[in-house]
Order: C-alpha cells, then sequence, then structure tokens
C-alpha cells in the first residue's frame, strides 16, 4: 500500500514545542492550578507542580510551537530532489503560514501530512495551538465527522506498528534498525526548551527540526524499499 502512494503529493513535517512561559511562577495562579491538575497523574511524588513545568511543551493546552518544519520530493525526469523549509518566529504568524501551505500547495485531494507520532502528537498539537489562536483549521487538519479512512494522513509510526497498537518506537530507534542516518546528532526532544530559553538559539533547534523531518522521509523510502536519499539530494530552502 504505501508503495502506491506518489511520494511528490506527501508532505513530511515535524513540529517543536517548549512551554508557553520560561517558569511556572510566569503562569497566573489559575493556570497554576490547572497545570498542577492536569499533571497530576504524570509527576512522579518527589516532583512539585513547579519542578515539573520545563516538560509543558508536551501539552497544547500549555506549551507553544516554536517550529514547523516540512519537507516534499521534487521531481525532474529520473532526479529527485528533497526540499525542507521551517516556518518559525512568533506562533500565531507561523501557524498562519503553515495553514497558508496546506490551503493552497497541499490542499488537494491526494495530499497526505506525515510525521512519527503524527496522529498522537504533531497533527493534533497543531490543530488546537490554531483553535486558541482563532485560525480557522485547514482541511487537512479539520477531523470533524471524518471517518478515520478519509483523514490524509500518514504515520511512520503508524506504519512500523503493523497493527501492534500498544508498540512504540522512537524515531532514533526506528532510523537506528533501518539503516537510517540519525537526526539527534546535535539535541533531542528533552533538551528543546533549555536550548529555546536558556541559549536563546532558535536556529539550532531549526536545524534539529528539519533533521529530523528528513530522517521521517527516509523511513519511508525505507520502508518503501527504495534507495534512500544522499546529501546532495537535500536542499533548505
Amino acid at each position: 500500500m504505501i508503495k502506491k502512494i506518489a511520494l511528490k503529493n506527501v508532505l513530511f513535517l515535524d513540529i517543536e514545542t517548549v512551554p508557553e512561559n520560561s517558569d511556572f511562577n510566569d503562569l497566573s495562579d489559575e493556570m497554576q492550578k490547572l497545570w498542577e491538575a492536569k499533571t497530576q497523574y504524570q509527576r512522579k511524588e518527589q516532583l512539585t507542580a513547579a519542578e515539573f513545568y520545563d516538560r509543558a511543551g508536551i501539552w497544547a493546552e500549555f506549551g507553544k510551537i516554536v517550529c514547523i518544519s516540512v519537507g516534499h520530493f521534487a521531481y525532474s525526469g529520473e532526479k529527485r530532489t528533497f526540499r525542507t523549509t521551517t516556518f518559525h518566529g512568533d506562533e500565531k504568524s507561523l501557524l498562519q503560514q503553515f495553514k497558508d501551505l496546506l490551503d493552497t500547495h497541499f490542499g488537494r485531494p491526494q495530499h497526505l501530512l506525515c510525521a512519527h507520532n503524527g496522529k498522537e502528537f504533531d497533527f493534533p498539537y497543531i490543530a488546537r495551538r490554531m483553535l486558541i489562536h482563532s485560525i480557522e483549521l485547514p482541511n487537512k487538519l479539520n477531523f470533524f465527522g471524518k471517518k478515520p479512512w478519509e483523514i490524509p494522513h500518514l504515520d511512520t509510526l503508524e506504519l512500523w506498528k503493523f497493527g501492534d497498537y500498544k508498540h512504540f518506537t522512537s524515531l532514533k530507534l526506528l532510523c537506528k534498525v533501518l539503516g537510517v542516518p540519525s537526526p539527534k546528532e546535535d539535541i533531542d526532544g528533552s533538551e528543546v526548551r533549555n536550548v529555546f530559553y536558556e541559549e536563546n538559539d532558535l536556529d539550532r533547534i531549526i536545524k534539529y527540526c528539519e533533521r529530523d523531518v528528513v530522517a521521517i522521509a527516509q523511513v519511508v523510502l525505507r520502508l518503501r524499499q527504495e534507495p534512500l536519499l544522499e546529501q546532495e539530494e537535500i536542499r533548505s530552502v
């Protein structure tokens, strides 16, 4: 089935998220109480709500998106390229730019979105943050009233599960077992918050995010049993 999909119709993507505020004490009293209630079952007994706040980027109600990286295949005869770009900066602005992309160049019925664990994280997170910013959902992210097979999403984690829904495999592990160059050569997701708030190095996060997008595309190529991308085929625009 995966081989029947035209890769030129797939938009590969990854997002990076951080807590919406740099410190727990910057939250209003009400939001602090809501955070404590939201995380009471995730926190270990020795961790206070304030100490656990570094992980707030995981939840769309308490986090924000700092960049969305996308990539797509382009073909000229037998020659292929994989082009990546990143929307970053003010969250509302980057979400609007991403929506515009989905409403125009990747808005046709044959177009698909692809991410790793996208169905559980990236896609719903983007949709929730759009609604928080009063941005109308693009059709590709509007799940209301749609049957599962009508939702135009691919998920490399789901493809690897082969129906085993209790099985989780990280992108790093999947790349390792499939012989794909690891995207985690600099930082990983647990470090994004500190790189953003402590180091103020968004460029480093963008490069990391774009490497993830390339890795997701490489995984799909391996699942299709096609040659991996060479470095000269990858272009950041």
